[in-house]
């Protein structure tokens, strides 16, 4: 009779432990089956979108956008220049290329005087990273340290 007791409390013990294995894993088990009912709900609401709703102008252009965009470096004379934008955006057209809107920077030059920073502002510009150019368009101020001053349109800085 003791052996009869013991297996029914190891059998007991093993119920309980089943149920709440399967307590989980029915719960889990719904809870996936929702999860792929769900996403499969979703991807046909996206499909069924229709196309003249999408913008592919924006999204063919200024795919990669950067606020507060900094770019650093050296020149080929190995002087520092320090460029800032409040948006800088790269399309896929032009891959080289960073749009860049609201720029502001420093560029250093050496003369026969010694060196010289120049303060760059202008609406817009473009930072070629394969010629190592900026291309400043609208509106281009430059302060040097100097005294000079140059006001235009448009320049081109080659880093």
């Amino acid at each position: 009779m003791g052996n009869d007791r013991r297996n029914f409390i190891i059998l007991a013990k093993h119920k309980r432990l089943q149920r709440l294995w399967q307590f989980f894993f029915t719960g889990w088990g719904l809870v996936m089956v929702a999860a792929l009912v769900a996403g499969a709900l979703f991807t046909k609401q996206l499909l069924w979108t229709p196309i003249s709703a999408i913008n592919m102008t924006d999204i063919v252009s200024k795919q990669f956008k950067m606020s507060g965009a900094a770019f650093v470096g050296t020149d080929k004379n190995g002087e520092p220049f320090k460029i800032y934008a409040k948006l800088g955006y790269q399309e896929y057209e032009n891959p080289d290329i960073i749009f860049l809107d609201d720029v502001a920077g420093t560029v250093n030059r050496i003369t026969s005087n010694g060196k010289i920073t120049d303060n760059v502002t202008a609406n817009k510009g473009q930072f070629n990273r394969v010629k190592k150019t900026i291309t400043l368009i609208g509106n281009v101020k430059i302060d040097s340290s100097n005294g000079d001053k140059i006001r235009t349109k448009e320049l081109v800085v080659k880093l």
